[in-house]
């Protein structure tokens, strides 16, 4: 039995020695622009669903256009309102976003009875549709950001989102030269590797690969603490061991 825990230990530490190597050597390599990306100065739309996605979900990407010095603004959805908490939830967003750099006069909350906050209810795609090509015309948006197919979690409305930016970019209303990159869904046991998945997302990175430093998570994570009132105990685990907290893999449409 001691020699099995000697492997054992051995193991582990070998493995993390490999791990660490992979992140040091993606943080050595990391070129300030990404390949596909509009450059520096670019406006990019992030489109949510709720008051906390751009933290929990995307704050990699954020603080990543940040460094690559994009012009980032926030498209959300809803306000979060299903346990009648949208007053509140528009506040936090507001204090996440200046955590993750996006400026107050950046942020736009949609809050009516078309988009409600309910996994149960399928916004309507081309009622989506409208408003955000109306905000990318508006604002002269050159990157579109929202979820996959997957949306994720799964959740309806994070999926309405994405059926809107595929219907836009399908019928070639959006404006010449504006891209559209969606957030890639992974799997239950890759979404909680956290760090540990690095490995399998440098091997399966498509079109952009967002992957933040210490300091940089630190940051994420302050974000997401702005969000008091959805931190219950389940959360503060998924702040620890969600990938997502500190990687994301983007694919073009």
């Amino acid at each position: 039995m001691e020699v099995v825990g000697l492997l054992m230990c051995v193991a582990a530490a070998v493995l993390t020695w490999g791990f660490l190597w992979v992140w040091d050597s993606w943080e050595r390599m990391k070129s300030p622009e990404q390949a596909g990306l509009p450059g520096g100065g670019s406006r990019t739309l992030l489109v949510t669903a709720h008051p906390d996605d751009e933290a929990m979900f995307f704050a990699p990407t954020v603080l990543g256009l940040v460094r690559l010095r994009h012009q980032v603004s926030l498209l959300c959805f809803s306000a979060g309102n299903y346990y009648n908490q949208g007053e509140t939830r528009k506040k936090e967003l507001l204090q996440s976003c200046d955590v993750l750099g996006i400026p107050p006069a950046n942020v736009m909350i949609i809050d009516n009875r078309d988009f409600p906050d309910d996994p149960g209810v399928w916004w309507d795609t081309e009622r989506v549709a409208d408003v955000l090509l109306r905000h990318v015309e508006a604002s002269r948006i050159n990157l579109v950001v929202t979820f996959d197919a997957g949306g994720v979690s799964g959740h309806s409305n994070h999926v309405a989102l994405y059926a809107a930016a595929r219907t836009l970019h399908a019928q070639g209303k959006l404006p010449k030269g504006c891209l559209v990159l969606t957030l890639q869904s992974v799997n239950l046991l890759r979404k909680y590797l956290s760090l540990l998945d690095l490995p399998c997302s440098l091997l399966r990175a498509r079109d952009a690969l967002f992957v933040l430093s210490r300091q940089e998570a630190a940051q994420a994570q302050r974000a997401m603490s702005c969000h008091h009132s959805q931190l219950l105990w389940f959360r503060h685990l998924y702040v620890l061991f969600s990938r997502y907290m500190r990687i994301n893999s983007l694919h073009f449409l």
